[in-house]
């Protein structure tokens, strides 16, 4: 059986230090884990300003890390959005690896005096995104990418008017992935786009030669 931690974040609040320790804290409590694990997070709202009254760089950094810290988390990592998504729920959407959405779910990347916040959901929205009109659009002009947009760029997995059944789906997927061998396989995708085939190959041959040891371990063990 696996334990779910389950994570609420309301994109309509300002980035705070309060936020930046929630991420903090699932992220502990997953990698703390001796028992099979999953992140569930859900997402709402959109903030109406992206600069808030007393941020910081630094607090914009902790933030940055902390997601950074989710995105590697040994165990899976399901984001549940609905409506416009953004601020802090969108940065959140864009480091999870699963993500169910309503129909009516927008990623909207806050614009205030003529420009969009520059950070790193811009990064992770051209990294996944491709380089797609809609994404330029967003990144350069902050307008909302549409729920059908989202799903044909695969920023998103699946929409359905029932969330429920569709965690429980993306749940039944995921159910069996984490360790350390599902990190590698994050980093093995997101560093595909940009390195060489060389590069790459004798990195893809050591995970192959874990796997088939750990085959061959639990082989030896039945």
């Amino acid at each position: 059986m696996t334990y779910d931690l389950v994570l609420r974040i309301d994109g309509t609040a300002p980035l705070s230090a309060e936020t930046v320790a929630a991420v903090n804290d699932i992220c502990n409590r997953a990698e703390d884990a001796t028992t099979p694990t999953r992140v569930i997070v859900h997402l709402s709202g959109a903030p109406a300003t992206h600069r808030p009254d007393g941020m910081t760089v630094s607090q914009v950094s902790k933030w940055e890390r902390a997601l950074r810290r989710l995105e590697r988390l040994p165990v899976a990592t399901i984001a549940v959005a609905e409506g416009d998504c953004g601020g802090t729920a969108l940065d959140v959407l864009l480091a999870t690896d699963y993500r169910v959405g309503t129909p009516t779910v927008r990623l909207v990347v806050p614009v205030e005096d003529g420009d969009t916040w520059p950070g790193m959901s811009l990064y992770r929205l051209a990294q996944q995104g491709a380089s797609s009109a809609a994404i330029r659009r967003a990144t350069l002009f902050g307008q909302p990418v549409e729920a059908e947009q989202a799903l044909a760029l695969r920023l998103v997995d699946v929409l359905d008017d029932d969330l429920s059944a569709a965690l429980e789906s993306a749940c039944a997927r995921t159910d069996s992935f984490q360790g350390s061998e599902l990190v590698i396989r994050r980093e093995l995708m997101s560093e595909a786009p940009t390195i060489s085939f060389d590069e790459a190959l004798g990195i893809h041959l050591a995970a192959c030669d874990r796997a088939m040891r750990r085959h061959a371990a639990a082989g030896s063990a039945a």
